[in-house]
């Protein structure tokens, strides 16, 4: 299952690739909520769960699992991928080459705080660079907005999920959202049982390339399967 935003969604999978389960829809409202969100629907779920996070989705599944014992794996497609009190916008910036900043346009939300999206005219530059054009536009028109609360927002628990449930690592090397340089990095922090790096990909590799970004899920099915 995945907590991941609309546009890096992309359902292709090799057909050797069979695990089951619900690709949630990242709610992209906060931190907490969203996982929670998660965990009902782990809930609903009989028997071990494969988390896969895309993006802010790594926040997500990293909150959404600490401490559920149903949770056997996590999977980190371009993601990131939090400690305690870190939050999406702070690791962004730990190291030089994400461009999103500017890529973004910002508007108010009625109840408060304000919703952000990359704005279309940049969008396949920004998150589809190796995407065919005509996707990455549709992409681009159908992007869901995620709140600047939920970039901002520390994660909670006090226990991030990877340091006590294996991770599998898979991104872009060109990414422009989340810096190549902060994943390795976050990869090694979490002891991931296998980094797969993607030269020239995207943050928007499993539409590019989901023949690896599916393995790699694959793999992660396969290593906890009881």
């Amino acid at each position: 299952m995945a907590g991941e935003d609309e546009a890096g969604r992309d359902p292709v999978q090799p057909d050797r690739v069979t695990p089951t389960g619900p690709a949630a829809a990242n709610p992209l409202r906060s931190v907490s909520g969203d996982a929670q969100y998660v965990r009902d629907v782990i809930a609903s779920i009989e028997g071990p769960v494969v988390l896969v996070g895309h993006s802010y989705g790594g926040m997500v599944i990293t909150e959404a699992a600490a401490g559920n014992d149903q949770v056997v794996g996590l999977v980190y497609v371009a993601a990131f991928t939090p400690d305690t009190g870190e939050d999406a916008f702070t690791l962004s910036a730990k190291f030089p080459g994400s461009t999103l900043g500017g890529a973004i346009a910002t508007y108010p939300v009625s109840t408060g705080g304000n919703e952000l999206v990359i704005r279309p005219e940049v969008f396949g530059e920004q998150f589809a660079a190796d995407v065919d054009g005509d996707l990455a536009a549709l992409m681009a028109a159908t992007q869901r907005p995620v709140t600047e609360a939920a970039l901002t927002e520390d994660l909670p628990t006090s226990s991030p999920a990877w340091r006590t449930i294996p991770s599998w690592f898979v991104f872009g090397e060109a990414d422009r959202n989340i810096p190549a340089e902060l994943i390795r990095f976050m990869a090694e922090r979490a002891g991931a049982r296998t980094v797969t790096e993607v030269p020239g990909a995207s943050h928007a590799l499993a539409v590019s390339h989901p023949v690896v970004v599916a393995e790699t899920i694959f793999a992660a099915v396969q290593a906890t399967r009881r």
